[in-house]
């Protein structure tokens, strides 16, 4: 009882001290929530329709599109290829979500029924680049395919070590299959639009008539251009009423930056190039005489690799392949400076000769406990096969197909090494006739290889090259870089760089509206950073950090000059000011010229008033006309000459993009061509799935895309 009251006495501090306990418990799980949230966020890669979009499952998709790249021959991606790679994975990605969007709205969907007829059908041209080809008739073969996944599913359970193998060719497979119905439910989407824009025999002979019935007319031109602009007043009401009659032009959907910036290449010096200048003497000298001139390719660090075996020239760098015809066998050329892209180049031509693109081959493997059991059972295949053994037979007896596949030179010559095993063996296969039979040995066993069909027979080249980038050296960069970062701790304002750029031998570029979706600025490679500041943290007027970008041989600074976010741009824009005040001097040069022309009934008066006279013919309402005289397409000539009959002057006047035209219809008929209801519908059809398309840009607008790739990428 006087624990209960001692308790009792200090109830409060109790309460306190297990209130301070809750409130930390609660703080320490609200701080982990934020902390959390916040990593979601700078995982984030964008938004489409609200749903964010992770880092992680868009490098899912990119890696997708590059396996299947892979497979298809597409291999050593640069930096530029990537760059596309993702550009089209994002697209895509928005894209098909959008339309699933509005497809879900609509019901529409794509049924695994309409998936197999596609696969039945075999015409789709993603089908045509799958390994399920029959290469007898050159197109897909879904009974192949079939085939392949039922021997998947089994090797899973049965064979795990043949399923792994075969899992590159199934995640190919599943990402067409996925690919396949995306572009079916985009295609039955348009459609459905296309369709909402109805095509008939009335429709199509109008169109027809439009199209060819062919007006010869006297146009009498009055060109805006012969009215100076400084003889127009132009007043900011008139300013004001235009914009707002061309408003909508000047919506902006991303937000974008202008800019001015400094962009320092450093280049090799006169020094830098004479030491590489000595080196390549020597390189030339040790390749003349290496037995084997692969050793001195990899002492260099030769941007081209030697493989050792005979290549087409698709495998040489295009300069270097352009030299090989022209070379002797056995010749070593001299050091080549190649400007374009600025290296230095030596050549050594071991062998030329005439050898199959295309080879086809069926194999054995060998294998053993032991190297020497491996030969052993080999000699003893080579045998039989020899003595006339059925090789599939023989194949299957030991456990393996015999199936025939093809070889081509793609296939091997862009790989960046070669050991003496894959040297042998493609050797073999390029030098072997039809029908031969061949027992290679290997470190791990045997191949026995049997060529069954050679084709596209073309020049192959052994090249030893050493091909080296015309580098600076660190002194060199050190230089330039202490310099520039000395004029930009000196010049901290857009005013002192403009100022005191040209004294100091650099030039303050600048560039209009750059957003967030370029890969860099300026075109220059790794600039992610310069970006990030751009639309990160700059505001109007500020001036950025130095940054070292490029392949580490630019120094970049940035100046932020505008800011243009999403919505209108308004008339106290450069750009837009400059659009509306040429549509306001159009306007009233118009009117000047519409003035003078009142009483006009003729085009000898017009010419009497300055007109200048051109005849024009074939002239249709389907096409805008080009009038010479002005230089201009006018599109509401073509319309006004479809309008008025034979033998009629019109002298109400006709404003157009580059001047005021009064015309006379001299000759009107309909030209040869002959009126298929049925081929002209088709191509009014044709014209509807066009605009259809065209929808898609309003989805993407409407659909508040937020793409953060810079951040990333």
């Amino acid at each position: 009882m006087a624990a209960l009251g001692k308790i009792r006495s200090k109830g409060l501090v109790l309460i306190c001290i297990i209130g301070l306990g809750l409130f930390a418990f609660i703080a320490e799980e609200l701080v982990r929530s934020c902390e959390s949230s916040r990593n979601d966020q700078r995982q984030q890669i964008g938004e489409v329709l609200g749903e964010k979009i992770n880092m992680m499952d868009f490098s899912k998709l990119v890696d997708e599109v590059t396996e299947a790249m892979k497979l298809q021959g597409q291999d050593n991606l640069n930096e530029a290829q990537l760059s596309q790679l993702r550009d089209g994975v994002w697209q895509t990605m928005v894209q098909y979500k959008v339309v699933a969007n509005e497809c879900e709205a609509l019901g529409l969907t794509v049924t695994d029924e309409e998936v197999q007829n596609i696969l039945k059908q075999g015409t789709n041209q993603m089908l045509i680049s799958t390994p399920f080809v029959n290469r007898q008739t050159g197109r897909f073969d879904v009974n192949t395919l079939q085939q392949f996944l039922a021997q998947y599913k089994q090797a899973k359970t049965a064979n795990p070590q043949a399923a792994q193998q075969m899992e590159t060719v199934y995640k190919y497979w599943t990402y067409i299959e996925k690919t396949l119905r995306q572009q079916t439910l985009i295609q039955k989407y348009q459609s459905l639009l296309a369709h909402c824009l109805l095509s008939n025999p009335v429709e199509a002979k109008m169109a027809f008539k439009d199209a060819t019935e062919e007006s010869k007319v006297e146009v009498a031109a009055f060109p805006y251009s012969d009215i100076q602009d400084d003889k127009v007043q132009v007043a900011e009401s008139d300013l004001k009423a235009k914009y707002g009659e061309l408003k909508e032009r000047f919506s902006q959907y991303v937000e974008s930056r202008d800019i001015k910036f400094i962009d320092i290449q450093v280049k090799a010096s006169a020094a830098d190039r004479a030491a590489l200048k000595k080196d390549f003497d020597n390189y030339q000298k040790e390749l003349a005489e290496a037995e084997n001139p692969g050793d001195v390719v990899r002492k260099s660090t030769s941007s081209v690799p030697y493989l050792g075996i005979p290549l087409t020239k698709e495998a040489y760098p295009s300069d270097i392949a352009a030299r090989l015809d022209s070379m002797a066998v056995g010749q070593v050329s001299a050091p080549v400076e190649n400007t374009f892209d600025n290296t230095l180049n030596i050549i050594r031509l071991i062998a030329k000769q005439q050898l199959p693109d295309s080879v086809q081959y069926r194999m054995i493997q060998v294998g053993g406990n032991t190297v020497e059991e491996a030969h052993k059972r080999a000699d003893s295949i080579y045998t039989a096969l020899k003595g006339g053994a059925d090789f599939a037979v023989v194949a299957k007896n030991y456990g393996q197909t015999g199936e025939q596949v093809w070889m081509t030179s793609r296939q091997y010559q862009s790989a960046p090494s070669m050991d003496k095993d894959t040297r042998n063996y493609i050797e073999s296969l390029n030098t072997m006739a039809p029908n031969e039979i061949k027992n290679i040995e290997l470190a791990q066993g045997n191949l026995i290889l049997q060529v069954t069909d050679r084709r596209a027979m073309v020049t192959k080249y052994q090249a030893a090259v050493i091909k080296r980038v015309i580098d600076f050296s660190k002194d060199t960069y050190r230089t330039a870089y202490n310099k520039f970062s000395s004029f930009v701790s000196a010049n901290s304002t857009i005013a002192d760089i403009d100022k005191n750029a040209a004294k100091s031998g650099y030039k303050f570029l600048e560039m209009k509206d750059v957003t967030s979706t370029q890969h860099g600025i300026a075109n220059i490679r790794a600039t992610r950073d310069a970006l990030k500041w751009l639309f990160e943290e700059a505001k109007e007027g500020e001036v950025s950090p130095m940054y070292e970008c490029g392949d580490n041989d630019h120094l970049l600074l940035v100046a932020c000059t505008k800011v243009h976010p999403v919505g209108y741009r308004d008339l106290s824009d450069a750009q837009v000011k400059e659009i509306v005040k040429a549509e306001v001097l159009r306007d009233k040069k118009a009117e000047q010229i519409e003035a003078k022309l009142a009483g006009v009934n003729s085009i000898a008066a017009a010419k009497a008033k300055g007109a200048k006279v051109q005849t024009i013919e074939q002239v249709t309402f389907a096409a805008p006309v080009f009038v010479q005289t002005t230089g201009a397409s006018e599109p509401v000539l073509s319309g006004a000459v479809a309008a008025t009959a034979k033998g009629k002057f019109v002298s109400a006047p006709v404003k157009g993009n580059a001047g005021v035209y009064l015309f006379q219809v001299t000759d009107k008929k309909q030209n040869a061509s002959k009126f298929d209801v049925k081929e002209q519908e088709a191509r009014l059809r044709q014209k509807a799935m066009q605009y259809a398309s065209n929808f898609m840009s309003e989805l993407v607008i409407k659909a508040n895309i937020v793409d953060n790739r810079y951040l990333f990428f």
